[in-house]
């Protein structure tokens, strides 16, 4: 990410190159041919240098603005990347090239790969930035840093770790995170003890935010020889459930998806909180390796291209001020094509009206949290001005109404999440929400800080059905047998909802999409759910909707009530939830 990027390195001068190559022995003696093939690499690596310093000035948001500059750097690092393959023995003679120096250049095309699968969501280029930064560490192109006196090519290796770290956690390596953690922290400690640097407490925070990242997962899936079983939750070629002959749903699309990540103390690493990553891995499909078919990002041709649909654009925002997050909307919201549609993540602290008001409009019921130079006090506090003004730093329902004349998809996990149920449709395009419940039963475990359960229950429904009920390890054999039963309870919930004879119709003009789809039917067994579970008894612990949905045909319907106690019978918890739900309302 931006922060961790390193602009400071100079290329040579003129000066420089002549001190460079005179090192090597009288500089009259060097053929004009080594002479050339040093002055072109200094070429190459100027170059190289001066688009790569040049993406930063890049808008962030925009899908088409960036990608010939793009093309262009990915054009000169291939060049040089060759080159220096082509050419080593005389860049090391004449110019002294260093290892980790082609450790340098093999990080900034990793960083290419990755800040283009960020501005494209195209989880197969998550693989060339691995492959890039697994040869690095293979070949220890970063070995002899260590035994250099310079304080700053160290934390160019710390740079590297933490890049590679997060390229790892997108992917699910989570092995390979732990190494790399573990070679991280001892990085660290060598550099502290080495250099009295002021940057170590920054370091430390580090390598802390990642070890609780790595650990959020409530539930621990094992092997028969107790090692930790890696599940993804990308959407897989049988994740969502298939649409049958006669159901009748739109044509729509997902297309792009704001995700917005803005809770206060929830564990995050480089600037991804749980909730982002969880929602993130909600909106991608399974990474395909492009090694076969391509050399760099934008450059094959049309019918080269994966036959498959392509991921739905995204934005991460990680605590956005509003003019920031408003930005990005217009953004989304200008370039949407035509039958597609635009979702919004919202994971946010809750912000409270003050006050009583008399009117009932769409800034009367308060909003999510907003970033602002204010520090937040004690939590959830926030500074109130005057009663009878709304807070600024703060995104009301009423905000969304410009953006509801196209397609509109709204998740809201947060505290006040009910505020979005107080929606009007004024321009009769589809338009749902999603509503978390806004308070949880104090009998759960307070995971707040690891993430959201109802975040959980949209990215891993049976993981975050395990946690409800008690249960925090489970044997591969167990766990894959309750997703083969998951995936015939989807089945039947689209099955309910298409077959609904009073469910309101954005539903199904949503329906057509696999992510969508997914997404509803998650919910609606997320809903289903906590409505039958023993301790979530208060109305306020129950997701919403907007429009709402039909309870006696979607979740509270007894065929899905009784799917759900067969599978927490399977699991051996059926005593944890009410047996006649309908009964005890």
């Amino acid at each position: 990410l931006p922060k961790f990027w390193d602009y400071r390195r100079k290329p040579p001068t003129e000066f420089a190159l002549q001190e460079i190559m005179s090192s090597g022995g009288a500089e009259d003696d060097i053929p004009q041919g080594e002479r050339k093939t040093v002055t072109d690499f200094c070429y190459l690596l100027d170059k190289s240098k001066q688009l790569f310093n040049g993406l930063r000035d890049l808008p962030q948001y925009g899908q088409k603005q960036w990608q010939s500059y793009f093309g262009r750097t990915f054009d000169v690092y291939t060049k040089l990347w060759k080159f220096q393959q082509q050419h080593r023995q005389v860049l090391d003679n004449r110019y002294g090239l260093k290892r980790w120096q082609i450790g340098e250049i093999a990080s900034k095309i990793g960083q290419l790969y990755y800040h283009y699968y960020l501005r494209t969501s195209e989880t197969s280029y998550l693989n060339e930035a691995f492959s890039f930064y697994s040869a690095i560490r293979q070949r220890s192109y970063y070995s002899q840093v260590n035994k250099e006196d310079r304080p700053e090519l160290v934390v160019k290796k710390l740079r590297y770790y933490a890049r590679f770290i997060v390229v790892c956690l997108l992917l699910n390596k989570m092995d390979v995170v732990k190494d790399l953690v573990k070679e991280l922290s001892d990085e660290i400690e060598d550099y502290t003890h080495r250099f009295n640097t002021e940057d170590q407490v920054e370091w430390n925070l580090v390598l802390q935010e990642v070890a609780a990242f790595i650990e959020a997962d409530p539930v621990m899936v094992l092997n028969d020889d107790n090692t930790i079983v890696i599940t993804s939750n990308r959407l897989a070629e049988t994740g969502a459930p298939l649409l049958e002959q006669g159901m009748i749903v739109g044509q729509l699309s997902l297309a792009d998806a704001l995700i917005i990540g803005n809770c206060n103390n929830q564990v995050k690493f480089s600037e991804l909180t749980v909730d982002m990553f969880r929602m993130l891995q909600a909106l991608e499909r399974e990474p395909m390796n492009l090694a076969s078919q391509m050399n760099k990002p934008g450059m094959q041709e049309s019918a080269d291209k994966p036959t498959r649909r392509e991921n739905p654009h995204k934005y991460l925002l990680y605590k956005p001020t509003f003019s920031q997050l408003y930005t990005f909307l217009a953004a989304s919201f200008k370039e949407l094509p035509a039958n597609s549609v635009l979702l919004i993540y919202l994971s946010a602290t809750g912000v409270f009206p003050t006050g009583r008001s008399d009117s009932e409009g769409p800034y009367d019921f308060g909003g999510v949290l907003t970033n602002s130079n204010r520090d937040i006090i004690n939590g959830d506090a926030i500074h109130k001005r005057n009663q009878s003004h709304k807070e600024m730093h703060c995104l009301h329902p009423g905000d969304l109404y410009p953006f509801t004349r196209k397609p509109l998809f709204i998740i809201v996990d947060s505290s006040n999440s009910v505020a979005y149920k107080n929606f009007t449709n004024l321009f009769g395009q589809p338009l749902v929400c999603l509503l978390s419940p806004t308070a949880y039963p104090k009998a759960l475990q307070d995971q707040s800080q690891r993430g959201s359960l109802f975040t959980l229950f949209l990215n891993n429904p049976l993981m975050a059905f395990l946690f409800v009920s008690g249960l925090s390890s489970m044997r591969r054999g167990l766990w894959e047998k309750c997703q083969e039963y998951l995936r015939k309870i989807n089945r039947d919930i689209a099955q309910l909802l298409t077959h609904s004879r009073s469910i309101d119709q954005a539903f199904l003009q949503f329906f057509g999409d696999e992510f969508l789809r997914l997404l509803l039917t998650r919910f609606i067994f997320c809903s289903a759910t906590m409505r039958m579970h023993k301790i979530f008894r208060e109305t306020r612990n129950y997701p919403e909707s907007y429009p709402q949905l039909p309870r006696d045909e979607t979740v509270e319907n007894p065929h899905l009530q009784k799917h759900i106690l067969e599978l927490a019978s399977i699991l051996d918890v059926r005593n944890v939830f009410f047996e006649n739900t309908i009964d005890d309302y």
